[in-house]
């Protein structure tokens, strides 16, 4: 009988998890089938009982922490993050994890990027929470900036934090206050992302002084934010190969698959091909 599982998200029209996941399934040679489900968030309790009869399930925005509550059991990283991203069903029943670290720091990784020294997170939300909390871990003086509106957000985070990590050193400041130099700046926004890809999230002169720069957004591939950051003599990785990073850690908790460096690669590679092909003429 053939596996089953699932995305949730709302919206989630444009999602390429099921892209991603399909060939992970091939390439471990597992039978299994995976849809999409948009989900209002006022509808979330009323799924709950279809998506227990699931083999697993992911989880995107904005159910990452809405989840949780009716989930039989938490991972003790999913726990400290209060984010679930990767839900597995056996035995009826579902635990949740959260895989999001997993495809942040390995996507530095395979781009040749450091975790260390400085970093600035752009952003308070789930991802930005997620990367606080590596980059704490990796021993880095992070900086989240913020807009004012989000300053208190940030600052309930850095508060976490420094409550769950007692050595991190993390702090707060307006975006408008930043400066340089900044060994890792890291947009965790939606800022740039597509239809908007004019914008970018920090001055100029911010990304003059950035040696690396690492944008969450995946679509459009290379936001202006990377572009600029390129243009500077950056390095620079966005947001797909953490993506599918993430995705291949889900994997590793559903059936135990391990796949092979190449084959992750070219994934990568032909999972930008079919975003750029959806998106082409748009």
């Amino acid at each position: 009988m053939k596996k089953q599982f699932a995305v949730i998200g709302h919206p989630i029209g444009h999602t390429m998890s099921p892209f991603i996941h399909s060939r992970l399934f091939e390439l471990a040679g597992v039978e299994a089938d995976y849809q999409v489900m948009d989900v209002a968030p006022e509808n979330l309790g009323q799924v709950i009982p279809s998506l227990k009869e699931l083999d697993g399930f992911n989880i995107t925005i904005p159910h990452k922490q809405a989840i949780i509550p009716y989930l039989d059991r938490l991972d003790r990283i999913a726990q400290m993050y209060g984010s679930v991203n990767t839900v597995k069903t056996a035995d009826g029943v579902s635990s949740g994890y959260t895989t999001d670290p997993d495809g942040f720091v390995i996507a530095l990784q395979k781009g040749g990027i450091p975790l260390s020294g400085r970093v600035v997170i752009v952003g308070t939300g789930g991802v930005a929470r997620t990367m606080a909390y590596e980059a704490c871990i990796a021993g880095c003086s992070t900086t989240l900036a913020v807009r004012r509106e989000d300053l208190s957000m940030a600052a309930r985070l850095a508060g976490e934090l420094l409550s769950n990590l007692h050595t991190a050193a993390i702090s707060t400041c307006l975006l408008e206050h930043l400066k340089g130099p900044i060994d890792l700046l890291v947009n965790a926004t939606p800022v740039g992302m597509y239809p908007d890809t004019d914008a970018i999230p920090v001055r100029d002169e911010i990304l003059a002084s950035s040696a690396n720069v690492f944008d969450a957004v995946y679509n459009p591939l290379e936001t202006k934010l990377l572009q600029a950051a390129r243009a500077n003599g950056s390095k620079v990785v966005g947001g797909m190969p953490m993506l599918v990073w993430q995705a291949v850690a889900s994997h590793k908790i559903w059936d135990g698959s391990e796949y092979r460096q190449e084959d992750i690669d070219q994934l990568c590679e032909d999972s930008s091909k079919e975003l750029q092909k959806r998106f082409a003429g748009k």
